[in-house]
């Protein structure tokens, strides 16, 4: 037996960089999968903290929920190392190659699914923060992995270059607060959240503005 499908998280720390400024960030990668299969969501910062959490299983793909440099940085070693595929949607091939000049990925889709521990992972193009930028769904134990998209608060950020805060409160509003309430949120970075908490603030969010 494999055992019972879980999610697991794996924090690193170092730095974010676009339009010439530099940020110092915590990324949550998060682990879906169960006692021999796993796939790795966002490869940020250094490898052997996610590889030592993957310890012995297959990688059946590691999945990046957008380009921007602190979600893609160790792509290509963890695609070596663990021998998986780089899944990223190809909205934001003109972040990943800021990055990665030189390294291919393979493409993710609006609606793909991505089997792993008898279920599937259903993909969510959700643009705004990026043009690429994805959501990745668990039905199956109510979870969505929303990458820089959503957060506790408010949606991600979209002041620079390739964002768009009325594409991004679009994505929101038609894509994730169509799914339960009690769908909990595991955001890329900081605490999670649940569409119900969230739901209710997106007039707040509009009249804000980005």
């Amino acid at each position: 037996m494999s055992g019972k499908l879980r999610i697991e998280r794996v924090v690193t720390e170092g730095t974010f960089s676009l339009d010439g400024g530099e940020w110092n960030v915590d990324n949550n990668i998060w682990l879906i999968g169960d006692d021999t299969d796993v796939v790795v969501v966002d490869a940020a910062h250094e490898a052997q903290p996610i590889i030592d959490a993957v310890g012995d299983r297959h990688v059946n793909a590691v999945i990046c929920t957008h380009g921007h440099n602190d979600h893609v940085t160790v792509a290509p070693e963890l695609a070596e190392r663990l021998h998986a595929p780089v899944l990223l949607h190809p909205g934001d091939d003109v972040l990943w190659t800021m990055t990665h000049p030189d390294v291919k990925y393979w493409s993710l889709e609006d609606g793909q699914r991505v089997a792993i521990a008898g279920t599937d992972i259903q993909v969510i193009h959700t643009p705004g923060h990026s043009p690429g930028s994805s959501c990745l769904y668990l039905p199956e134990v109510g979870a969505l992995f929303s990458g820089d998209t959503l957060f506790s608060g408010g949606p991600g950020a979209t002041g620079r270059s390739y964002s768009d805060f009325p594409t991004i409160i679009g994505s929101i509003r038609d894509r994730l607060f169509a799914l339960p309430e009690e769908t909990t949120v595991h955001t890329g970075h900081g605490d999670g959240t649940t569409i119900g908490t969230e739901a209710p603030h997106l007039a707040d969010w509009i009249a804000r503005g980005s």
